[in-house]
């Protein structure tokens, strides 16, 4: 069952665009509700929700209460378009590291989302056409009128989607190679570093910042100096995180843990 407002109310506290709740899952519920609210929005308005999503553990909690609304409350996502940041390069799709799989798994599996409304960068693309294939997704976004709310979490050297430090501002969606911090959080997920891949497609920067809404969401004590750095750390394509500081439609949606050295 999902919480009720007054948990919500009395669990939060708001500081600079800030929230911080008692946990992840008044987190991930007050997330999932934006993203209902913004999908009922829309279908009144007979539009379409045009959603940036994020892979990784942050956001389960997001997807398991989105499905939760869709099987017990009828929230429905036939008006839905999804576009995710990234996804590991190569990857199949079945692979079980694949973000495809992941998405599949957590969420799209469980809801009435048209197949022809997911897009996630390919994987499979051959190397040759992987500029081709990275400025297709980018007119995919556009021909959508971009995106109406993105989803974020936060790796520990500040990247958000796979924009590792020395991405800048005007990055597009283009194949990137993965920070050594990054394969490492890797290590259990893919069996040793020697099998967690190198580089990834990722959504940019430049896409990113322009959704209308973003939420950045980061859980427990382990992101919590990154989160610091991030939200009260100089402007710096060292933690490309740092670049959402001066936007007016980002939210910081942190569990007690991850808001710790704030």
């Amino acid at each position: 069952m999902g919480k009720t407002t007054k948990e919500l109310e009395m669990s939060q506290s708001v500081r600079r665009g800030v929230k911080i709740f008692e946990d992840a899952d008044l987190a991930s519920y007050y997330v999932a509700n934006k993203i209902s609210e913004l999908i009922k929005k829309r279908q009144l308005e007979g539009k379409q929700a045009i959603l940036g999503l994020a892979t990784g553990a942050t956001p389960k909690g997001v997807y398991r209460e989105l499905v939760r609304m869709h099987k017990e409350e009828g929230l429905s996502f036939a008006n839905v378009v999804t576009f995710n940041l990234d996804e590991y390069y190569p990857m199949q799709p079945d692979d079980i590291n694949s973000y495809v799989r992941f998405m599949h798994e957590q969420l799209f599996n469980h809801i009435d989302i048209p197949t022809h409304q997911i897009h996630i960068p390919d994987g499979t693309v051959e190397a040759s056409a992987i500029e081709e294939h990275c400025k297709d997704y980018e007119d995919k976004i556009a021909f959508f009128g971009g995106l109406d709310l993105q989803l974020l979490g936060i790796g520990r050297t500040g990247h958000i989607g796979f924009n590792e430090p020395g991405s800048t501002i005007d990055s597009t969606t283009r194949l990137v190679t993965l920070n050594a911090i990054t394969r490492e959080d890797g290590i259990k997920d893919f069996n040793g570093l020697e099998n967690v891949p190198t580089q990834a497609l990722t959504m940019g920067v430049k896409t990113i910042v322009k959704a209308k809404e973003i939420y950045l969401m980061a859980l427990s004590e382990r992101k919590a100096p990154i989160v610091q750095q991030a939200i009260n750390g100089m402007v710096s394509t060292a933690i490309p995180a740092t670049f959402l500081q001066k936007l007016p439609h980002v939210e910081y949606v942190l569990d007690k843990q991850a808001s710790s050295l704030l």
